[in-house]
């Protein structure tokens, strides 16, 4: 249900993309291109896989969905099947970095032009249309904020992250951003940061993050790698008396990187610092763009990396910049 309801105010939001020439036979029908994605676990996904779908489904491009549930394998053997169906052109949200790159070489083998969303591949040995945030440019500015707060503590705090897989180069950007920060002042910090494994999984990330605060009941800033874990956060500092508003003695100085729905509320209602926010709309549209120019020009191999700088939310600029993004917009059902 709660899936229906982000494809349903997703939908809403996206106006069709105005493309010069609509595919290869200019939107007939006849154009196909196929959509494999690891999974839909998160709130980031859902929003692009449904900016992807509808908008191609909006010029009469046909979508052959693919979903390998998290197995790298099995979405390898899927991408070989649709090639042998002989679609156009192939988008994945492929599980890791290295899966990415043997994914983009069959296609590269097979002259059909393929499209990697949001978890760029692990080296550039492929040609391969590639959309990705800036990770470690936004997790910088959103870590930056609550160092910014930190320091008009006038003490020193005890930092720690939660670092996602760092087998998906997103995690490695996300965590490289973070310690850029923690670098800038070293007379901030009590101590080196605690890391906190997640491997994207919310079980992980609880065990984790529950030991981590019983070795380190001082841990007052804290870094996620990704916002879906702020619902575990929240769990483990809850009970602890440590889930505190802004302005409260006992609030952990908070920030997280995406911009879903659960940032925004939790932003809003004063328990988020900041958030670094990629955008997911832009993204998608970058990429299809790309797509179906390379489709429409018969090239096989496009190879080129399309970037998205994102920014930081942050509680001094929520009243300027609330609506760019994304995860709010949701939330406001605009």
């Amino acid at each position: 249900m709660k899936k229906f309801l982000i494809f349903a105010i997703v939908t809403a939001l996206i106006a069709p993309a105005a493309f010069a020439n609509g595919g290869s036979d200019n939107g007939s029908g006849e154009t196909t291109i196929a959509f494999c994605f690891q999974d839909l676990e998160t709130e980031f996904w859902v929003a692009g896989h449904s900016a992807i779908t509808e908008t191609l489904a909006a010029q009469g491009i046909k979508v052959i969905e693919k979903n390998a549930n998290e197995d790298a394998n099995r979405q390898l053997e899927q991408v070989k099947d649709v090639i042998v169906q002989g679609v156009d052109g192939v988008i994945i949200i492929p599980q890791d970095g290295e899966s990415a790159v043997t994914i983009a070489k069959e296609c590269n083998s097979a002259g059909v032009p393929i499209g990697v969303f949001n978890r760029p591949p692990a080296d550039k040995s492929a040609d391969a249309l590639v959309v990705v945030a800036n990770n470690e440019a936004i997790a910088e500015q959103a870590v930056e904020y609550i160092a910014q707060e930190a320091m008009k503590l006038g003490r020193k705090v005890t930092p720690a992250i939660m670092v996602g897989d760092l087998g998906d180069p997103n995690a490695v950007g996300r965590r490289k951003g973070f310690y850029n920060v923690i670098d800038k002042y070293p007379d901030l910090w009590t101590g080196a940061p605690i890391e906190i494994p997640t491997k994207w999984d919310s079980n992980t990330a609880l065990a984790n993050l529950q030991s981590a605060m019983q070795a380190n009941p001082d841990i007052d800033f804290l870094f996620t790698s990704s916002d879906f874990l702020y619902p575990v956060i929240k769990s483990v500092l809850a009970p602890l008396g440590k889930w505190q508003k802004i302005g409260d003695p006992g609030h952990i100085l908070l920030a997280g990187l995406d911009g879903d729905k659960t940032a925004c509320g939790l932003q809003k209602d004063g328990y988020v610092d900041a958030t670094g926010v990629q955008d997911v709309f832009t993204e998608a549209q970058m990429l299809l763009d790309a797509m179906l120019a390379a489709i429409e020009k018969g090239e096989g191999t496009p190879n080129e990396w399309l970037y998205d700088d994102g920014f930081a939310l942050t509680q001094a600029n929520m009243g300027e910049r609330e609506m760019d993004m994304w995860g709010c917009k949701l939330l406001a059902g605009k």
